[in-house]
C-alpha cells in the first residue's frame, strides 16, 4: 500500500473527501432539471480514485494472480443477471467471510479499498436510478470480499454491502434473494461480534489520513447503525415473506437500537412504534402494544410544539410542520383508539356468555385470577425489550400508568380504558374534520360508536345502556343522511347497517325492561309505541342498506357481489324477524307485517337456492327462515280466518 504520507495518497484521500460532500450535502442543492448534477460529479471522482489504486496494485506484481483467485469467489454481476446465475448469500455452502486473506494483510486491505470504492460506485448508480449497473458494482465489491476473512478491517463493508444489495433485490420483488444478502449480513455481524468485538475500521476510514481517522466511539456507533439497518431491511423482508412475528421481532429490535444510538426521525419513529402496537394488539399482547404506543407518544413529542396557525399563515416551513406534527399525532392518536376498542371488546368476549350477556360466574372466575395475570405481567414487563433512553424512560413508565394492559372486568375498569380511547377520539378528530377528511372523520365515529358499544356490554343498569347506544346513533344518524350516496356510497351503507343494529339493540333493552315491569304491570301505550317506534327505525336502516344495492331504477340485482352478499342476506333476515316484532292491534296491521316478515324471509331461502354457494354465509339465518317460510302461512291463514269472522259477526 502506498505510505499515508505521500502525496500521491492524500490526494486519493482529497477526492474521496470531495465525493463524499458533492454526495451528502451538495446534492440537496441541485436545480430539479439536473437532479444528479452532483451525484455525477462524485461518480468520475470515484472512478479516478479506483483507476489510481489499481496503479499502485500494478506495482505489487500480484493482478493476476488476484484475478484467479477471484474465479470462485462469489459470481459477478452483470447488470442484468439474476439470481440463478450467481450464488446468493443465503444458498452458500461455505463459511463467508470465514476463510481467504487476512483482512489486515496487504492484499486483504487493497480488497477492501477496491471495494469500498465499488461500494461507493454502486450506491451511486443506485441513486442515479441505474439499478443495474449500481447492482454490478455491489457485486464486483462483493466478488473482492470473497477472498479475504471478515476481520475489524473490513466487517463493515461486509455488511454494508450486503445491506444495498438487501435493499436493491427486495425493490425488484426478488424477496428471497434479499433474505439471502441480509442474513448473512446479520450472521457476519453475530460471528464477529462473538468473536472479536472491538470497533472495526469503518468504510470512509480506507481514504482518511491517519490524523483523522475516527474515535473508538464513532467506529462502533457505525457499525452499529449498518447492523441497525440489516436489521431493518429483515424486518422488511420477513414482513413481505408473511412470517409476520418474526417480523415484528426484528422491527421492534430495529426501533430499540435506534433509540440507542440516537439515531431516528422522532415522528418517523413514533409513527414506526404505533405501526409496531397495532400487530400486538391483534395477538392479544397488549402490554408490548401499551408499550409501543406509550414510546410512540412520548418520541413523537421530541419533534417539538406544533407551529400555531398564525406561524403557519406567515412561512412556508412553519406550515408544512404544523400540518405534519398534527397530522402523524392524529395517527398515532387512532392507534391508541384502537388499542382501548380491542381491549374492551376482547374483555367481552371473555365475559359473555351464550347470548351475549355478562356471565357473572365467569366474571368472579376472571378475578379470582387477576392476581396471577398481575405476576405475569410484572415478570413478561422484566424480560420484555423495552423502549427508552435516560430522557425517555420515566415518561413512557408514567404514560403507560394511565391505562391497563389486563382485560376489564367490571364497569369500573372498562370506564377507565372507555375514557382513555374517549380522550383519543377527541385528539384524533380535531385534525381529521369532516370537511377534507370524510372517510377518515367517519371511521373515527364509527371506533368511538364502537367504544360506547363495548362499555354498555359491562353496564347493568339498563336504562343508561340503552342512553350510551342513543349516544351511538346521536353521532352516527346525522352524518349517514348528509352523505352524498354518489361519493360515499360504501360509507353509507356502513352507517346504515350500524344504526338499523343500534336501534335493533335499544329495542331489545326497552322489551327487557318491559318485560321486567310485566311482573307487576302490563305494558302501558308508552312502552308499546317507544317499543315500536325503535322496530321500525332499524327495519328503516336495514331496507335503506337493501335499497343501495338495487338499480337507479329500483330493480333487485339478480346476484350479490361476494363484499354484500351475506350483509344483504342477513339484512333481510333481521328485517323479516323485526316485522314480526311489532305489535299492533288492528288484525289489518297485523297481517301487512307478517305479509312482509315472509315475503324477506322467501327471499333468504330462494336465494340461496338459486345461488347454492351463497348458503355457507348465512347458515343460520337460513335455517330459521325455511322454518318460518314454512309456519307463518298457518300463522296468517289463521289470522285471516280469525278476520273473516269477526267481520261476518258485524255484518
Amino acid at each position: 500500500m502506498a505510505s499515508l504520507r505521500s502525496d500521491e495518497w492524500r490526494a486519493i484521500c482529497d477526492r474521496f473527501t470531495n465525493a463524499q460532500n458533492l454526495t451528502d450535502v451538495e446534492s440537496r442543492k441541485d436545480p430539479e432539471n439536473d437532479p444528479f448534477r452532483s451525484k455525477y460529479k462524485a461518480r468520475e471522482l470515484l472512478r479516478e480514485i479506483y483507476s489510481a489504486l489499481k496503479c499502485f496494485e500494478a506495482g505489487d506484481g500480484e493482478d493476476q494472480a488476484e484475478e484467479e483467485e477471484e474465479e470462485d469467489g462469489g459470481g459477478g454481476g452483470g447488470g442484468e443477471q439474476r439470481p440463478a446465475e450467481q450464488p446468493v448469500d443465503g444458498q452458500r455452502e461455505d463459511g463467508v467471510g470465514q476463510r481467504g486473506l487476512s483482512g489486515d494483510s496487504p492484499a486483504g486491505l487493497r480488497a477492501a479499498q477496491l471495494g469500498a470504492v465499488e461500494y461507493y460506485l454502486g450506491v451511486n448508480h443506485v441513486d442515479t436510478e441505474e439499478l443495474s449497473a449500481g447492482q454490478e458494482h455491489l457485486m464486483n465489491s462483493l466478488k473482492l470480499l470473497d477472498r479475504c476473512r471478515a476481520s475489524s478491517d473490513n466487517v463493515s463493508l461486509f455488511i454494508n454491502v450486503r445491506n444495498q444489495l438487501g435493499i436493491l433485490w427486495a425493490g425488484w420483488d426478488e424477496t428471497e434473494t434479499a433474505q439471502g444478502f441480509l442474513e448473512t449480513a446479520e450472521s457476519i455481524y453475530l460471528r464477529y461480534m462473538k468473536e472479536d468485538g472491538s470497533p472495526p475500521t469503518d468504510m470512509t476510514e480506507y481514504f482518511t489520513t491517519e490524523e483523522n481517522l475516527l474515535t473508538h466511539q464513532e467506529r462502533t456507533k457505525r457499525f452499529e447503525l449498518a447492523y441497525t439497518h440489516t436489521m431493518y431491511y429483515l424486518a422488511q423482508v420477513y414482513k413481505n415473506l408473511g412470517q409476520n412475528e418474526r417480523a415484528a421481532t426484528y422491527c421492534h429490535t430495529t426501533l430499540q437500537r435506534q433509540l440507542k444510538l440516537n439515531e431516528f426521525s422522532p415522528i418517523e419513529w413514533a409513527l414506526n412504534a404505533a405501526s409496531l402496537s397495532q400487530y400486538y394488539i391483534i395477538k392479544g399482547h397488549y402490554m408490548e402494544g401499551r408499550h409501543c404506543l406509550s414510546a410512540a407518544t412520548v418520541v413523537a413529542g421530541l419533534a417539538g410544539e406544533v407551529p400555531s396557525e398564525a406561524a403557519a399563515q406567515e412561512s412556508e416551513t412553519e406550515s408544512e410542520c404544523r400540518e405534519q406534527l398534527r397530522q402523524k399525532r392524529a395517527d398515532i392518536a387512532r392507534c391508541w383508539i384502537k388499542y382501548c376498542l380491542n381491549l374492551l371488546q376482547d374483555a367481552k368476549k371473555l365475559l359473555e356468555d351464550n347470548i351475549g350477556e355478562l356471565d357473572t360466574d365467569r366474571q368472579e372466575e376472571s378475578k379470582r385470577a387477576r392476581q396471577q395475570e398481575e405476576e405475569e405481567e410484572e415478570k413478561g414487563r422484566k424480560n420484555a425489550l423495552l423502549f427508552g433512553s435516560e430522557d425517555t424512560f420515566d415518561s413512557i413508565a408514567s404514560l403507560e400508568e394511565k391505562v391497563c394492559c389486563l382485560c376489564p372486568l367490571d364497569f369500573t375498569e372498562a370506564r377507565a380504558v372507555f375514557l382513555v380511547g374517549q380522550n383519543y377520539v377527541t385528539q384524533a378528530k380535531d385534525y381529521f374534520v369532516m370537511d377534507g377528511y370524510v372517510t377518515d372523520h367517519v371511521e373515527i365515529l364509527q371506533d368511538y360508536s364502537a367504544l360506547f358499544r363495548a362499555l354498555a356490554f359491562f353496564e347493568e343498569d339498563l336504562e343508561r345502556r340503552c342512553k350510551m347506544h342513543k349516544r351511538r346513533v346521536d353521532m352516527l344518524e346525522t352524518i349517514c343522511n348528509d352523505l352524498n350516496a354518489r361519493y360515499y356510497l360504501m360509507i353509507r351503507r356502513q352507517l346504515m347497517f350500524e344504526l338499523a343494529e343500534i336501534y335493533s339493540e335499544m329495542m331489545d333493552l326497552k322489551l327487557m325492561l318491559a318485560n321486567r315491569q310485566a311482573d307487576t304491570q302490563s305494558l302501558d301505550s308508552h312502552t308499546v309505541k317507544k317499543f315500536n317506534n325503535l322496530c321500525s327505525a332499524s327495519a328503516k336502516y336495514f331496507q335503506m342498506f337493501l335499497d343501495s344495492l338495487c338499480s337507479p331504477e329500483g330493480k333487485v340485482p339478480e346476484h350479490l357481489e361476494e363484499e354484500v352478499l351475506r350483509p344483504a342476506l342477513v339484512a333481510r333476515f333481521r328485517v323479516a324477524r323485526l316485522y314480526g316484532r311489532l305489535i299492533s292491534s288492528p288484525p289489518s296491521d297485523q297481517l301487512e307485517n307478517l305479509d312482509k316478515s315472509l315475503d324477506n324471509y322467501k327471499y333468504v331461502v330462494q336465494y340461496c337456492e338459486s345461488h347454492p354457494e351463497a348458503a355457507a354465509t348465512v347458515e343460520t339465518e337460513l335455517e330459521l327462515s325455511k322454518e318460518m317460510v314454512g309456519l307463518l302461512p298457518l300463522k296468517i291463514n289463521r289470522l285471516k280466518a280469525r278476520m273473516a269472522t269477526n267481520n261476518s259477526l258485524v255484518d
